[in-house]
Formats: structure tokens, sequence, C-alpha cells
């Protein structure tokens, strides 16, 4: 077996990899606005303070050149990653879901706990994900449990804290 192909293996075994990379168009209109912010203001006025400390001679006490030429790296690097997520990226606009009575994913779900606490959330892609914003991930566990419910059906999704039952209250998509 190749290098690569075990490299492949590795991966895939990983909690961390991705087969598919589904995000809504507003996930990846956010994205490509970070990615164009990065790309065409940040990394030019890092890469012209760079130049400039460059210039001054000695770099190793150079803190506009040592920090400069840091703060570039972490920039590439996330040039980088918003890059390939937007090359994997299988958008799925959920104002164009068609079974509205069954949570999918774009969803905009309200749910109830055993003790009444009502909860908001919205199933997106896994790189749009926000927690403050009720914005969880399609493979996170309790948008999994809930994918394909129904208004009063109820899930129990298996948390690390245990096990808890959420009712489904109210499905709506974006118009």
């Amino acid at each position: 077996m190749s290098r690569a192909t075990l490299g492949r293996i590795a991966r895939a075994d990983s909690p961390a990899y991705v087969t598919d990379r589904y995000i809504t168009p507003e996930g990846l209109a956010r994205i490509r606005a970070e990615y164009d912010e990065l790309f065409a203001v940040e990394r030019p006025e890092i890469v012209e303070t760079v130049s400039w400390a460059a210039s001054l001679g000695d770099r190793s006490e150079n803190a506009d050149y040592i920090y400069g030429k840091r703060r570039l790296r972490e920039i590439d690097r996330r040039l980088a990653y918003l890059g390939r997520i937007m090359k994997d990226a299988k958008v799925v606009d959920p104002a164009k879901q068609q079974a509205r009575d069954q949570i999918r994913f774009g969803a905009l779900v309200e749910l109830a706990d055993e003790d009444d606490n009502r909860r908001t959330v919205t199933i997106v892609g896994d790189d749009e994900t926000d927690a403050g914003a009720g914005r969880i991930g399609w493979s996170a566990p309790l948008a999994r449990a809930l994918i394909g419910a129904r208004v009063g059906e109820e899930r129990i999704v298996r948390l690390p804290a245990g096990e808890k039952s959420y009712e489904v209250i109210a499905i709506s998509y974006p118009d």
C-alpha cells in the first residue's frame, strides 16, 4: 500500500474527516467574504509592513518583521483552509427543500426538552456552525437525531452527559 493510500485511510478513520461538505448559500457567502477580506485587504497590509521592516536591516530583533511574518503564515494557512472549503462545498439551498414537513438540512427547528425548556436551532453545514446563534452542524449528535423528524415527534439524543429527549414543536424553512 502506498504512503498516500495510508494517509487517506488514516484521515478517513479520523473523527474530523468530512466526507461531504454541505453548506448553505449564506454560509458560502460568509466564507467567501472572509477569504476576500484576508486576500485583498489584510494580507497586502502585512506584506507592506514586513517589507518595510525588512528594509531596516537586522531582522533578528525586529518585532514588526517577526510578528508580521508570523501573521502572514497564519493568514496563508487560513486562506488555504477557506479555499479547500469553497472547493469542496456542496451548496444546498434550504429554500428549495421539497419535504417541508420533515427536518432536513437548513431547517429552523423549535424544540422543547423534558422540562419544557424551548430552544431554536438551524441545521447548517459543519463549516458554518455557531452555537451561540443556534446554528448546529448537520453531523452534530442533535442534528443527526432530529433529521427526518416531524412536528410532534420526540427524539432522544445521546450526549456525553447522557441521554436527553426533545420534542419537535415547529419546523420552518427560509423562503
